[in-house]
């Protein structure tokens, strides 16, 4: 009901500060662009339509109120780190179609084995943040808490109960952290910086960052969720059959494409420098990969991938990502991102370490009443021009809040693992309140203090 409302109330409310910023002295441009962005994100947060269809709203007004012409609006769609993210999302559907991912997440937990509860924990958290680098943090946090709970099925044991399950679900958050395209947030920061400087920020760049985070956060959050956790219980995994072809076809695809990713271009160059190919980026990897896995049999007469295997991935995300470069276009055009990031820089007197705790806190916390990708697109044009107008990299200020965006971890609504954890049945509100408001705040810091070491 409420969205519904907010259906016809989205557009007064945008036009009402196109008319008070006009009021404080602000211009044309700037001020629609800044009531266009209104209305995009209060129709997001509110999903009073849906979230692609929200998305196309900038296309259209943007140009229809002269802050962009029809063809600077399009290009957004264009955009290789579209592109990327698509090749990224079919690589994780063929990953999804051979099994290869459900038996690398039964290896890894057995690996590092279920002898204690603290042990148990740590193997699933260890494991979901693993495979939420590379397949999306929804379809890590489904693969993963079917295990978990035929798990639980045999143990009469509360605590371990919403550690087990809520582990699964802050570890997928974290895990996506680790790679570019491990989660909404890292793809909009990616897409966002590039419009701002110029210059692409590649795979390595992001894991240089993201994974030292995830190496941190994981085991403090088990150490949290665990404490005072004993077992009295065996626990046994589930028994895997023999390797099937189109699992090993699938996996050694998969990893050739992540190793040229990490690879492309460091050390020394990369592989696309010693053999001339300046002009690839993560995108060109992707996508060759993708086709790839479209060529390959998988030795029952198929191929590791097929079109309506392929056509299953969420396009919806993808129009979302472009709504947002298109969004930063506009406020890069019309000059509002310069006037925000003044503003912002006026801060700057602040120490950088106390500023970015500051970031990271408010991201965070914000990120739990509203979408994460709807958040970091708001924010990003915004931080990109605030560090730079303070004599910073545009990324000092965009990549913690972007990390942020993916650390929420009180309530059901902050992120879809939160609610499929929450929609087991087997936890409460007040059970995810009670962990993840400390570890919201904690995962905050060690998010800051680590960009502060590290950029």
């Amino acid at each position: 009901m409420k969205s519904r409302y907010m259906l016809y109330m989205a557009p007064v409310v945008a036009a009402l500060s196109y008319f008070v910023l006009l009021f404080v002295g602000l211009g044309h441009t700037p001020a629609v662009t800044a009531a266009i962005t209104v209305l995009t994100v209060l129709l997001w947060i509110s999903e009073a339509m849906p979230i692609p269809a929200t998305s196309l709203i900038p296309f259209a007004l943007l140009p229809l109120f002269g802050v962009l012409d029809h063809t600077q609006a399009a290009s957004a769609l264009g955009s290789h780190v579209i592109l990327l993210l698509m090749g990224a999302f079919m690589l994780s559907k063929a990953l999804e179609k051979s099994g290869a991912h459900e038996r690398l997440a039964v290896y890894m937990v057995n690996f590092i084995g279920v002898s204690s509860a603290k042990r148990l924990v740590f193997a699933f958290m260890l494991t979901s943040a693993v495979l939420s680098m590379w397949i999306s943090n929804t379809a890590t946090v489904l693969i993963m808490l079917p295990m978990a709970l035929a798990l639980l099925a045999h143990v009469d044991n509360d605590r371990l109960k919403v550690a087990l399950i809520l582990g699964v679900a802050y570890a997928s958050s974290v895990g996506g952290i680790g790679t570019l395209i491990g989660t909404p947030p890292n793809v909009i920061f990616a897409g966002i910086y590039e419009e701002y400087t110029g210059q692409e920020f590649g795979f390595l760049q992001w894991m240089k960052i993201g994974i030292p985070v995830v190496l941190v956060t994981i085991p403090v959050m088990a150490i949290w969720l665990t404490r005072g956790l004993k077992l009295t219980d065996e626990i046994s995994m589930p028994k895997l059959g023999a390797w099937r072809i189109e699992e090993k076809r699938t996996l050694s695809i998969f990893a050739l494409t992540a190793l040229a990713w990490v690879f492309r271009q460091e050390p020394f160059g990369g592989w696309s420098g010693l053999i001339g190919a300046h002009g690839v980026g993560d995108s060109t990897v992707a996508l060759a990969a993708a086709a790839l896995m479209f060529a390959v049999g998988n030795g029952k007469g198929g191929r590791l991938l097929d079109w309506p295997t392929a056509k299953t991935i969420p396009w919806d995300m993808l129009l979302l990502f472009a709504g947002g470069i298109v969004i930063a276009k506009g406020f890069m055009a019309s000059g509002l991102s310069d006037m925000l990031g003044n503003w912002l820089a006026s801060l700057a007197y602040l120490p950088l370490l106390a500023m970015l705790l500051l970031l990271c806190w408010v991201v965070t916390y914000l990120t739990e009443i509203t979408s994460n990708t709807a958040t970091a697109t708001l924010l990003m044009p915004v931080l990109a021009v605030a560090a730079l107008s303070a004599g910073l990299d545009a990324h000092v200020f965009m990549i913690p809040a972007a990390i942020c965006a993916s650390c929420a971890f009180m309530l059901p609504v902050a992120t879809a693992p939160n609610a499929i954890a929450y929609g087991t049945g087997k936890i409460t509100i007040s059970d995810m309140v009670k962990e993840g408001a400390i570890l919201s705040f904690v995962v905050a810091m060690i998010v800051a203090v680590i960009c502060y070491a590290l950029l």
